[in-house]
């Protein structure tokens, strides 16, 4: 079932995040989320789960690309999903309904900024429709290492 993220939601939603902050490149952010921290991004952003047998099994949630009023119709999502759920097409119905939000709130370009350290996530996205657009060299840097980005864009 994919569903609104609520309030009750940020624990579960903490310990699917927390564990790729913490050990992968597969994110830039290497300060772990609170349920503070996601009961505020649920405030102010569109976060979506994806729930199996009444567990949390994966989220996503999409927000600006960049600030100022040209872009209000451009954002970028991010999506994660619990280790045992990968695989299995959650990610897709995720990100199915994750596309159907944003374009009913009014965005015309959804745009995903993969670690060059996820060749999985860009097949994933690749797999959904969107298209690589650029590698950014060395932009992020965690475990002492400098990682390229790679963007890639889905017009809704």
């Amino acid at each position: 079932m994919i569903r609104a993220a609520t309030r009750a939601d940020a624990a579960a939603i903490c310990a699917i995040w927390n564990p790729i902050i913490r050990e992968t490149g597969i994110t830039f952010t290497a300060i772990e989320k609170t349920p503070q921290a996601i009961v505020d991004l649920i405030a102010t952003r569109p976060v979506l789960v994806a729930e199996t047998g009444g567990v949390v099994a994966g989220f996503a949630t999409y927000g600006p690309f960049r600030g100022g009023d040209g872009y209000r119709h451009t954002a970028e999502h991010t999506v994660h999903l619990a280790p045992a759920a990968r695989g299995a097409g959650l990610g897709r119905l995720l990100m199915d309904a994750l596309c159907a939000d944003a374009r009913g709130a009014g965005i015309h370009t959804l745009w995903a900024g993969c670690s060059a350290e996820n060749p999985a996530g860009v097949a994933f996205h690749e797999k959904l429709g969107f298209v690589k657009i650029a590698t950014l060299p060395q932009v992020g840097r965690k475990f002492d290492r400098w990682i390229d980005l790679i963007l890639l864009t889905k017009m809704l």
